[in-house]
């Protein structure tokens, strides 16, 4: 039972619920329940979204588990540090999440296929519209290798918009170039480049400096760079959401920088999600609930 076909469904108490949820380790931080189920809510679906932390052990044998007929899960987000390892467990990828080599979001099909899609990289397009930020030429710098900077790096080499160039720095120098190379392989992403150095990202240059990093999670976390690489001009867009103000968007903020945090991305690949499960758009209303449960913390 899909989700598409729940508002034309009759449920007694003694049925199984239909299920989603977010499949990651650790989960505690998530604000993607209320999302969610403020959406269910809102549509009067009778579903829930739930979390699912899962040790890297688990992983195979959890979404074995959702190809059986007596499963009532019909779709996970998938969040760090999975987003590249549930690949090889699904039966196919749509053609975005190919490009990009990572998925966040799986969807149980009618026939029990579990089809892989990546949402994170048009929703951080669809907020960076939101924030008037066009890339096109632009200088940009990526710090961290993970699952979203593909998905990002990825949109950002694919749209008609591109950067004039990117660069990406991890700590794990091996981890970035196997990213890189990975995209290459499958898009045209010879504007990206792998630099081994805080200071070879040219953070003083950018117009655009991207922590997809854990950094900045905890109040003890180091800071990622000097503040007096930034200037004005720079968007600094911390992928954290929670806190809505880490040490580098307050660092920022003191140099006069624009910022923005990782929670309109959340939102904008969220929506993106749903609408994959549910098999047709959201109506504004419906998404702006969605956006004020984000923004507060709680299911409304």
């Amino acid at each position: 039972m899909v989700l598409r076909d729940l508002e034309s469904q009759k449920f007694s108490m003694t049925d199984p619920i239909t299920t989603y949820g977010l499949i990651g380790y650790p989960l505690g931080h998530s604000l993607s329940p209320c999302m969610h189920n403020t959406a269910f809510r809102a549509l009067d679906v009778p579903a829930v979204y739930e979390l699912f932390p899962l040790k890297e052990d688990d992983i195979e044998s959890f979404i074995d588990a959702m190809r059986r007929k007596e499963s009532h899960i019909f779709g996970v987000n998938v969040t760090v540090p999975y987003k590249e390892k549930v690949i090889p467990f699904l039966d196919a990828l749509s053609p975005f999440a190919q490009k990009v080599g990572a998925v966040n979001t799986i969807v149980v099909d009618e026939n029990k296929k579990l089809i892989g899609h990546n949402t994170d990289g048009p929703g951080f397009w669809a907020h960076l519209s939101e924030l008037n930020f066009n890339p096109r030429a632009k200088q940009i710098a990526v710090i961290g290798a993970g699952g979203a900077s593909r998905a990002i790096i990825s949109m950002l080499c694919l749209i008609d918009e591109r950067p004039s160039a990117i660069r990406l720095y991890d700590l794990d120098a091996d981890k970035a170039g196997d990213l890189v190379a990975g995209l290459r392989e499958r898009l045209n992403a010879t504007i990206v480049q792998v630099v081994h150095s805080i200071d070879d990202l040219e953070i003083s240059s950018a117009d655009l400096v991207i922590n997809a990093t854990p950094v900045g999670l905890h109040p003890s976390d180091p800071p990622l760079f000097e503040k007096e690489l930034l200037y004005p001009n720079t968007l600094v867009y911390d992928l954290i959401y929670n806190p809505a103000k880490t040490a580098l968007l307050k660092m920022a903020e003191e140099r006069g920088a624009r910022t923005a945090n990782g929670l309109g991305m959340l939102f904008y690949q969220g929506v993106l999600a749903f609408e994959h499960w549910a098999g047709y758009e959201l109506q504004p209303a419906v998404r702006q609930q969605m956006r004020m449960s984000l923004e507060i913390g709680e299911v409304i």
